[in-house]
């Protein structure tokens, strides 16, 4: 049976006079974003050889925890200045998680 978790891993290159920002946009997004029901990690990285390559790697419980989490007014308001602060396109990876078949593997 797949998983219902929803899991990404979204890079987003950030035009550097816009990183602090961001950052501090971020430091008021995240608290939140975290204490939602149906999150279940939701981390804010760098790339140790970019440092204006922000990476998010995100887990929701289901498909309605994302949608959910979309439609809040901080989200919209923290994607809009993430929108604004990038250098380009968010490149977005959708990931499956394989504990389920690690564990049903023989």
């Amino acid at each position: 049976m797949p998983s219902e978790k929803v899991i990404m891993l979204i890079e987003a290159k950030i035009q550097p006079q816009h990183r602090a920002e961001l950052l501090e946009a971020a430091r008021h997004y995240l608290p939140q974003v975290r204490s939602e029901p149906g999150v279940e990690a939701f981390y804010l990285t760098v790339r140790q050889d970019e440092p204006n390559t922000f990476v998010f790697y995100e887990i929701y419980k289901s498909k309605a925890a994302q949608d959910f989490h979309l439609q809040q007014d901080f989200t919209k308001k923290f994607l809009a200045t993430l929108k604004s602060a990038q250098a380009a396109d968010r490149i977005r990876t959708n990931l499956v998680e394989l504990a389920q078949e690690v564990s049903t593997a023989k």
